[in-house]
């Protein structure tokens, strides 16, 4: 293993730039027979692909993959520089750290850095140190207190054998944050040293967080290797925590008493025979979750937020189990407990705070943490006759589904007529037992599911003619294959879970903490998830999903997941009908890209449509019919094929300017977010690139883009555009949608929170090194860039003058600066910033939701969020009147601008630009092309009096 000590390091060295300092760093490794000399090659390549810069004034250069051949052998040398050197992006390096590897033997030294790290600023120590003692001395950190309490004793475990009893020891240190995955894999591989008296001992430094040491003894007698196993002890192994405990334990046998701890019938008496400290005589109080769906995201943070309002100390723990369980503050380790309604929970309160926080905290679960509950019966107790009687006066309603020849307006959210028959996909009815028959039938059980959806899963990836289909299912069989996922399985299948119990907890605890986090991409990940968690748990029960159609059909669901759009065939999928959902919800958005009619919000009693009714869907007007008769299915196929023919039509004039019959020209431009989009969008008929969504070229790397990898993309995009204008959206990323190198705290509303343009000027050094990249790329092309969330005139001005100053030292001849009014405060301060910026571009998505106080996902409201209504007709309105007033043009980018109703009212209102999604170019184009200015002026003037975005669907409908 590579360690750490002061003979590699070389002190009070300088050098005026970072290949100075690589140049030394390769010197030294060459010097001591680490590496060949072209190793020095390999670690230039590796900062021109991204900086090794680790933090708080540490770099860790090292070579490429295909510079692995000129390492002689594995080693580090480390060179202080007391001055600093600059490496890159306003970061300065005190400390390089050399690496020369041949695979994966520097890891443990990386886990060694980034847990010193963790413990405060190393930046002025290192700078400071004068002895190479005092580097290492901080390197490796404040010595590590090896974890000993009584969540890490297990007296009495299920185990039918040693394997079994190894993953009961590794549970008990990963529930305590001692190990992450990977430990238990590595501690089963580990050569077990007998102690005597039944005694075993195991160990493992992989996969360690903290040191520390469980102990369990199974509930029945077993034998390894012929000998007795009535006691294991477990080690989690960093460092020398454990030493003074293990010269105890070895004092211990010596003297004879290891029966203290394999007839050990308490935790108290195993930790005061090992002198751990003794837990505190606590007092606790239980009682029982009733939530609906147990204590998931929104219940824990109700817990954590009535915890945290006491000072001090409060655990909780499922009751019954042993150890101490685990903070009350921690949004994460709730989570992690997987607790379900009708479970009971024991808390735990230091004496001082007891009273009154136990008080609390019992209230606060019994009125349902947040939530409305239903409360549980008691067990063997029957309802009373007044609850009974009011159940019967007052049953659930069930919703009615919609009779034939019904007519339902709901939410237009992608164009097109669909006719099939319905498939209706509900939550499937699962009902499994809480206890299993033992752990190796109910292993096997859960093996043969996981294989035969993993088969499942294979043959829709073969079957797909998408790529972003097949990635999906790829990504979605590498999450049943996760070892850490099946860690904990085996583990809750361990303590007597069915193989269903454990799979759905363990899953679903694994969801929410992927959504705690605030990340966009774990959320999707999340969702993806709970897909997978239900698949494996239908085959576990036995059920199947009702089987599709032979003839293309109308997917019905509650609500569908951006994954769940991306994967439907669109070969059977003839229509998408959900019964919550907006216009703008990211579902809708992807199936307008994949070009499959949609209509979403058209309420629960959709749900409740028995399989295989004939619909007809109209994704244009929002219109759902169910049960046609014959004139109105014969109608509908002369107005698809229609539609068919205009596409065709609208599709060979693609590339002819969108100008209205009276000689009006709108521009129409593409949304792109990766640059091979660009050219295909050009052939598509785009006039240029309308919005450029920069956060995918920072989501597609692990680490900040530097100037020349974002410099290369930007370079991509004006090339496929050949001299056409391009607009591109600065970073914008926020607590909504944070990066993973870039953490940020939990925000309440983080659509209302630090985002966009407001999260870029917290760090301007990220900002500037995308403005440089794309000042570099022009190269003589036109450049448009934009501002997001731009609420008021400081901001822009902020951001308008970084630009102007690196303008200086990289010349644009032909580049405007604008920003996105996505806030109603940039609508309403119109008149001022128009006399500043070059152009303006309305993210409508944005601006409806925030205009219309109703969050685009929201599961019920979502559908009155459309882009239509009067007032946001209004912001618009009033951005193009005072742009013009300075002679300024206007963009829209948001999905208003493909929607076919929306094109007459934004080219009345007067706007300039409209950029849609490719798919959408020729036929917006084509929508223009057949409208008289005038009379789209005359008929905006006439929307913006009225009430309602339906009121205005309607009047456009009636005279387009």
């Amino acid at each position: 293993m590579l360690e750490l000590n002061a003979a590699q390091i070389r002190m009070g060295r300088n050098a005026p730039d970072k290949q100075a300092a690589l140049a030394l760093l390769a010197e030294g490794l060459v010097d001591d027979g680490l590496v060949e000399s072209g190793y020095l090659a390999g670690m230039q390549a590796r900062e021109a692909q991204g900086s090794t810069y680790l933090g708080q004034g540490i770099a860790i250069p090292h070579g490429t993959p295909e510079t692995r051949d000129q390492v002689l052998r594995t080693g580090v040398r480390l060179i202080q520089f007391p001055e600093g050197v600059d490496w890159g992006n306003g970061q300065r390096v005190f400390l390089a750290i050399a690496i020369a590897a041949r695979s994966d033997e520097h890891l443990h030294l990386l886990q060694l850095l980034t847990r010193a790290l963790g413990e405060g600023d190393l930046s002025q120590a290192l700078r400071e140190a004068r002895e190479a003692e005092q580097i290492v001395a901080l390197l490796q950190g404040a010595p590590r207190e090896l974890a000993l309490d009584s969540q890490l004793i297990g007296l009495g475990v299920a185990a039918e054998d040693f394997d079994e009893l190894v993953w009961q020891g590794a549970r008990l240190l990963k529930r305590a944050g001692c190990t992450v995955s990977g430990f238990a894999a590595s501690l089963v591989q580990s050569q077990p040293l007998p102690l005597g008296e039944g005694l075993w001992w195991l160990h493992s430094e992989q996969s360690v967080e903290q040191p520390g040491l469980a102990f369990v003894t199974p509930g029945q007698p077993l034998t390894l290797h012929g000998q007795p196993l009535a006691g294991l002890f477990c080690l989690a192994s960093l460092g020398e925590a454990h030493r003074q405990l293990l010269e105890r334990l070895c004092d211990l046998l010596i003297e004879g008493r290891g029966a203290t701890f394999s007839q050990a019938t308490c935790s108290r008496a195993v930790l005061e025979a090992l002198g751990a400290e003794l837990p505190d005589d606590w007092p606790s109080r239980r009682v029982v979750l009733a939530n609906a769906h147990g204590l998931h995201a929104r219940p824990a943070k109700a817990l954590t937020e009535v915890a945290l309002a006491f000072e001090g100390e409060i655990r909780i723990r499922l009751a019954g189990e042993t150890g101490r369980g685990v903070s009350a503050k921690s949004l994460s380790k709730l989570l992690a407990l997987g607790a379900r309604r009708g479970q009971e929970l024991e808390f735990s309160a230091e004496p001082a705070i007891a009273a009154d926080a136990l008080a609390a905290i019992e209230a606060a679960v019994l009125a349902g943490l947040g939530e409305s509950i239903e409360p549980l019966a008691m067990h063997g107790e029957a309802p009373s006759p007044e609850a009974a009687a009011s159940a019967a006066a007052n049953p659930v309603a069930r919703p009615q589904a919609p009779a034939a020849g019904a007519r339902l307006q709901a939410v237009a959210a992608a164009p097109g007529i669909a006719i099939g028959p319905a498939l209706v996909r509900t939550p499937l009815e699962l009902d499994y037992p809480q206890r299993g028959q033992g752990m190796l039938i109910e292993l096997q059980r859960l093996d043969s599911a996981l294989a035969q959806v993993t088969a499942d899963i294979q043959r829709l990836i073969d079957g797909s003619e998408e790529t972003n289909i097949r990635e999906i299912f790829i990504t979605h069989q590498a999450m049943l294959r996760d070892p850490a996922l099946r860690e904990d399985v085996t583990a809750r299948l361990a303590d007597g879970l069915s193989a269903e119990a454990a799979w759905s907890v363990e899953t679903e605890a694994a969801a929410q903490q992927q959504e705690a986090l605030h990340d966009v991409l774990l959320a999707e990940r999340a969702a993806d998830l709970r897909d997978i968690g239900r698949r494996v748990l239908a085959h576990l029960c036995g059920v199947e999903a009702p089987s599709e159609p032979e003839e293309p059909y109308v997917l019905v669901m509650d609500e569908v997941a951006p994954s769940d759009v991306a994967s439907l065939n669109r070969k059977r999928v003839a229509g998408i009908l959900t019964a919550r959902g907006g216009a703008t919800a990211h579902s809708a958005i992807i199936a307008r890209a994949l070009g499959i009619p949609a209509i979403v919000g058209a309420g629960e009693g959709v749900l409740a449509l028995a399989q295989r009714t004939l619909l007809l869907l109209d994704g244009d007007r929002g219109v759902l019919r169910v049960a046609p008769d014959a004139q109105l299915l014969e109608q509908a196929r002369r107005e698809r094929e229609a539609n068919r023919l205009r596409r065709e039509h609208a599709h060979a004039e693609r590339l002819l300017p969108a100008v209205t019959r009276d000689g009006h020209a709108v521009e129409v431009a593409a949304n792109i977010g990766a640059s091979a989009e660009s050219a295909e969008a050009v052939e598509l008929g785009a006039e240029g690139v309308g919005l450029l969504r920069t956060e995918l070229v920072f989501m597609d790397h692990a680490e900040a883009p530097d100037r020349h990898v974002q410099e290369a993309e930007y370079r991509r995009v004006l090339d496929g555009l050949g001299g056409r204008p391009l607009v591109v959206r600065t970073l914008d990323v926020g607590g909504d949608k944070p990066l993973p190198y870039w953490p940020m705290p939990a925000e309440e509303n983080p659509f209302l929170g630090v985002r966009g343009i407001r999260l870029s000027l917290q760090r301007p050094d990220i900002l500037e090194t995308q403005l440089r990249a794309l000042l570099a790329a022009a190269d003589g092309r036109p450049l448009r860039i934009m501002f997001p969330m731009v609420g008021g005139v400081e901001e822009w001005r902020i951001a308008r003058d970084l630009t102007l100053s690196l303008r200086e030292e990289l010349p644009v001849a032909d580049l405007q600066l604008g920003i996105m009014v996505e806030v109603p405060s940039a609508a309403l301060l119109a008149p001022v910033l128009a006399r500043e910026v070059d152009f303006f571009s309305i993210g409508t998505n944005d601006l409806t939701q925030y205009t219309m106080a109703i969050d685009r996902g929201h599961p019920t409201l979502s559908a009155q969020a459309d882009g239509l209504h009067p007032s946001v007709l209004r912001l618009i309105g009033m951005t193009v009147e005072a742009a013009h007033a300075e002679g300024k043009w206007v963009g829209v980018c948001g999905e208003l601008a493909s929607d076919m109703l929306a094109v007459p009212l934004l080219v009345g209102l007067g706007v300039d630009e409209l950029s849609v999604s490719a798919r959408s170019i020729a036929l917006v184009k084509a929508r223009v092309r057949e409208l008289d200015f005038a009379h789209s002026r005359a008929l905006a003037q006439r929307a913006l009096a009225l009430e309602s975005a339906g009121a205005v669907r309607d009047l456009v409908g009636e005279t387009h």
